[in-house]
């Protein structure tokens, strides 16, 4: 068990690394044509590949804990305009840009909010869309997020009939008294539902997303909710520290600060889960994931290739990963680019024929090397640091070194056991963005 001492000086507000830069330091935002450039560069390779990402916003209710981009509503007749509106974005894409034609397209995740909002035939149609334009992989690798009470079984047989395989459920707790605080009545039997009928139609990877430091959860109810989950034993677990950011989302100011575990109490629930986890057979991937070692999760990182980008772990690394839809955020490697947070005004760009940019940022070379060096760290538990800045790296993990979280080897930098509870914390040595100028206000959470 981590000391309260190494959890108080190290739980400090920290990214979660899903990108380098961080969006708060994004600076040198691409135009519109300008991103188009960088997708049509990555592309250039013959042998270059695509993964897709497709947002769909809506949710029936709020849940409070919740830090995505949403809307909530109950009115389904917003389905079929914004799937015109995907349709309309992802053309000006393929007619732009003619290297999509003819480039692999690996993967996709659909992603939310609640795509499973969408009815069967809406489903469809996005996906539809996408793989009568594109050259499908051989083994693709086809993914949903879903909400367990509001999905059907025609929904997942629409999916699995186009070719997905891999399912993700938002669990975060069973216990009734912390879903009433976030505002999430699941009942068990509906994630069971889900998770086996999944299964009969042929998805053949099953996560489940867990949440640890939600209110009112303690160690009997989260020791609870862990037993629940490895009654279903899904073949992943995503087990989240809850983000608690009420400056960005007001909605998580409907429970305070005082129903909310901290620090050491926080920390412990994640060792009883991973605990309970590794007993059952379940080996730790990075940060605050796990996987079955009969999942490709645990071949990617056997063979090397674990990749972590906007959707979290993945299998592979794309050369293009193609954000559709409100807020969706792209990666061409050399370059981000952020859709229109606000539905109407991601609406109105594309009904103008525009793509719908926010914000992005033109990575230079110096963040690129950075970049690759935590995308290693956060991947594979160590690194090899350059010469030339290593003497300032290991200068700033100085503390880290001396409290046995971390170990060199000449220039190797190794996390160890002890140190992997803060990983996050590792990677800011590398971080050198945020080294240089500390953030103005509060922007990240807690790294514990």
């Amino acid at each position: 068990m981590i000391s309260a001492e190494l959890i108080k000086k190290y739980d400090v507000p920290v990214p979660r690394y899903t990108s380098y830069p961080t969006v708060p330091y994004w600076t040198d935002s691409p135009t519109s044509e300008e991103w188009i450039d960088h997708v049509q560069g990555c592309l250039a390779p013959s042998e270059s590949n695509i993964s897709i990402y497709v947002h769909v916003p809506f949710c029936e209710t709020l849940c409070t804990f919740c830090g995505c981009n949403t809307s909530i509503t109950k009115n389904h007749s917003v389905e079929d305009p914004y799937i015109e509106t995907l349709a309309k974005e992802f053309q000006m894409y393929y007619d732009s840009v003619p290297e999509l034609k003819n480039r692999e397209f690996k993967e996709l995740h659909l992603g939310g909010g609640s795509p499973t909002y969408l009815s069967e035939d809406h489903l469809h149609k996005v996906v539809y869309n996408l793989l009568t334009k594109l050259k499908v992989s051989d083994s693709p690798v086809f993914s949903i997020e879903v909400d367990p009470r509001r999905t059907r079984k025609e929904q997942l047989k629409v999916l699995s009939d186009l070719g997905f395989k891999r399912i993700s459920l938002g669990v975060q707790d069973f216990n009734e008294e912390v879903q009433k605080l976030i505002n999430r009545f699941q009942p068990y039997e509906k994630t069971k539902f889900v998770t086996e009928t999944a299964r009969e139609l042929g998805y053949n990877s099953v996560n489940f997303d867990l949440i640890y430091g939600l209110p009112r959860q303690t160690e009997s109810s989260m020791v609870n909710t862990i037993e629940k989950t490895l009654e279903l034993m899904p073949d992943r677990i995503a087990f989240y520290s809850y983000a608690h950011v009420p400056w960005i989302k007001p909605s998580q100011r409907l429970f305070t600060e005082k129903d909310l575990p901290l620090g050491p109490e926080k920390r412990k629930l994640y060792e009883v889960g991973r605990s309970l986890f590794e007993q059952s057979g379940y080996v730790e991937i990075g940060m605050d994931h796990f996987a079955l070692k009969t999942d490709n999760l645990w071949r990617a990182v056997l063979e090397s290739k674990l990749h972590r980008n906007f959707m979290g772990y993945t299998e592979n690394k794309t050369d293009l990963l193609l954000g559709l839809g409100v807020s969706s955020i792209s990666d061409s490697w050399d370059a981000f680019h952020q859709n229109e947070k606000i539905l109407k005004k991601y609406n109105k760009r594309i009904g103008e024929g525009k793509l719908p940019t926010l914000r992005g940022h033109k990575l230079t070379q110096e963040d690129i090397l950075y970049r690759k060096l935590i995308l290693k760290l956060s991947t594979s538990w160590e690194v090899e640091i350059p010469e030339n800045i290593f003497g300032s790296v290991r200068d700033f993990l100085i503390t880290m070194e001396e409290d046995y979280l971390i170990h060199w080897e000449n220039n190797h930098l190794k996390v160890t056991d002890k140190g992997r509870p803060f990983l996050r914390n590792v990677c800011m040595g590398l971080d050198f963005r945020l080294r240089a100028k500390s953030p103005e206000s509060s922007v990240f959470s807690q790294a514990i």
